[in-house]
């Protein structure tokens, strides 16, 4: 029994970004380091990864990026003022 695969369909946008590149924008900062980025040709969706390289971001890691994200809200929240710190001392 042979089946078919899905074809891609064509699109201008993705023709300019497998040519020239993406052109991504940030769409939710994480934390200081990691970001969430779309291409605003393509619409793909990537994130900082942990080696510092840009990866798909899929569902898993979307929602890895939700629990990192309350985490370091919480931990900021917590953090004492510098100022405040050193005044004690």
């Amino acid at each position: 029994m042979r089946t078919e695969s899905p074809k891609q369909s064509f699109t201008f946008s993705g023709l300019l970004c497998s040519t020239l590149g993406h052109d991504y924008v940030v769409t939710r900062k994480i934390t200081n380091h990691i970001n969430e980025y779309r291409c605003t040709n393509c619409g793909k969706e990537v994130t900082d990864s942990m080696t510092g390289r840009l990866e798909i971001l899929t569902s898993k890691t979307r929602q890895l990026n939700t629990s990192l994200a309350d985490f370091f809200q919480k931990k900021m929240r917590r953090k004492i003022p510098v100022s405040y710190e050193k005044a004690n001392l």
